[in-house]
């Protein structure tokens, strides 16, 4: 009986392939002699060959990142209720207990901004940065960007910080060695080596940014948020998840591209949310049918679904039915391609599509501008008895529904945010949950969710959507 193959979100490290050293000693020393007794290096080239000066060059701006909150929250009598205890899977516990978090992180800026990811410090609200020279810092969360799992720290205190060059995960090539350092089971900063075995992996189901690098260096709990280098000691991605049967690395590793990576940075030095090209279309997969049936000898590109009327997409002249197979001369594979190369686009340029439409080839012009914000988002923290006291919704709009992958909703207000240690965190509420209704009363507006949760009800029917499943339940007041 085989254990069920799992993908494993965690930091990175690295550590030194003695059968790589070797095989790169072999090459250099020439033709093996007969006697394979062992020789001296023929050269001082040979003696001293290492990663190490690339491992120097880059090891100080990795830090190890420690998280934790304490959960003061009484146990709630919402929590009784079975509906919430299969939909929201139960809940807190009576008195105190105490949540830790360990993994990696990259710094990115003198001023000391650590990029890392955001599972790492996801519910904790106390964060601490120790870095590689030993000196520890707390740190405040600056950003969250939960579509691509990746989080930004401001240090507290300090200065000049020492931080890794950045490169371009765009020229990577499958077969480049790359480092992965981070700290994975706590033991320590530690470096693991291998090669970049693929370069634009997708259909991972981790994470919705949906386009990762695939590396053989040994990836373990722990490593989460740290960095992959290249031979020139510049990140060139960090280190989010593993395949693994095991819970362990298994030699199947993936990084956040450090060009996605760059558009975080950004938006975190500016004190903005994150804000992406938006298409204004909804893509699907290619399958082996579709492609047959669109005359193609083989399933890629992204097939257009459907087409918002006053989006980007639409202005473009795109339709539905339209396959689009590149954006600036850059393949697209599947939908997640896609996503990755327009999210990676500048505001307020173009970008040129190359699409099939009816057999025949055409470039359309695509405008890279955010989704619109109408309606507002009108944020409201409700108070009071209910069992959304506590949480912060929002009205749906484009720009929220792209922002919290809300793909296909529309309707309902959303949960932004869940103050801990409120009764919506204790029933389990989750950021990106939907409220559709309460006690019959459809809910279109934050103002409406206010209004129907002011007062004490003798009991709370509701109606929730998460993750395309929508439930209704009525629980006692």
């Amino acid at each position: 009986m085989t254990a069920k193959a799992f993908f494993s979100r965690v930091p990175a490290l690295i550590y030194a392939r003695a059968a790589l050293a070797a095989l790169l000693l072999a090459s250099l020393a020439g033709p093996a002699a007969a006697d394979p007794a062992r020789q001296a290096p023929a050269s001082s080239g040979e003696e001293f060959l290492s990663f190490s000066p690339v491992v120097k060059k880059a090891q100080p701006a990795v830090v190890n990142v420690y998280a934790s909150r304490t959960d003061k929250r009484p146990k709630n009598p919402l929590l009784d209720d079975p509906f919430f205890e299969r939909f929201f899977g139960g809940g807190g516990h009576p008195g105190g207990s105490t949540a830790r978090s360990l993994g990696s992180g990259v710094l990115v800026d003198p001023s000391g901004l650590v990029v890392t990811n955001v599972h790492v410090i996801e519910g904790m609200t106390d964060v601490k940065v120790a870095l590689a020279d030993k000196r520890e810092f707390d740190a405040d969360i600056v950003l969250r960007d939960q579509r691509t799992d990746l989080a930004v720290l401001r240090l507290k205190g300090g200065g000049a910080f020492p931080v890794v060059e950045l490169g371009d995960s765009d020229a990577l090539e499958v077969g480049d060695i790359v480092l992965a350092i981070g700290d994975p089971f706590g033991v320590g900063q530690t470096v693991t080596h291998g090669i970049v075995s693929a370069v634009a992996r997708t259909q991972t189901g981790i994470s919705d940014s949906g386009f990762f690098i695939q590396t053989d260096a040994a990836i373990n709990p722990g490593n989460s948020g740290g960095g992959l280098i290249d031979m020139k000691g510049r990140l060139i991605g960090i280190n989010s998840a593993i395949f693994t049967q095991t819970g362990n690395s298994v030699g199947i590793g993936f990084a956040i591209p450090v060009n996605m990576v760059k558009i975080v940075i950004t938006a975190a030095k500016n004190g903005q949310r994150v804000r992406r090209p938006w298409f204004g279309a909804s893509l699907q997969t290619v399958s082996r049918e579709i492609a047959d049936s669109l005359g193609l000898d083989r399933p890629s590109g992204a097939l257009v679904a459907d087409v918002a009327s006053d989006g980007p997409a639409a202005k473009a002249g795109i339709k539905q039915g339209d396959l689009v197979t590149a954006i600036d001369g850059q393949s697209v594979d599947d939908p997640e391609s896609f996503g990755y190369r327009i999210a990676t686009k500048p505001l307020g340029g173009t970008a040129s599509l190359a699409i099939i439409r009816d057999g025949k080839p055409l470039n359309v012009t695509l405008t890279l501008t955010p989704a619109a914000e109408i309606p507002a988002r009108d944020p409201v923290k409700l108070t009071g008895v209910s069992p959304f006291a506590g949480a912060t919704v929002v009205n749906l709009s484009p720009a929220v529904i792209e922002e919290m992958s809300l793909h296909g909703a529309s309707e309902g207000v959303v949960i932004s945010e869940i103050e801990d240690g409120s009764t919506a965190a204790a029933v389990n509420f989750q950021k990106g949950d939907l409220i559709l209704s309460v006690n019959d009363v459809s809910v279109k507006t934050t103002r409406d969710l206010e209004r129907a949760t002011s007062g004490r009800h003798n009991y709370w029917k509701l109606t929730i959507g998460r993750g395309g499943e929508v439930v209704t339940t009525v629980i006692g007041g």
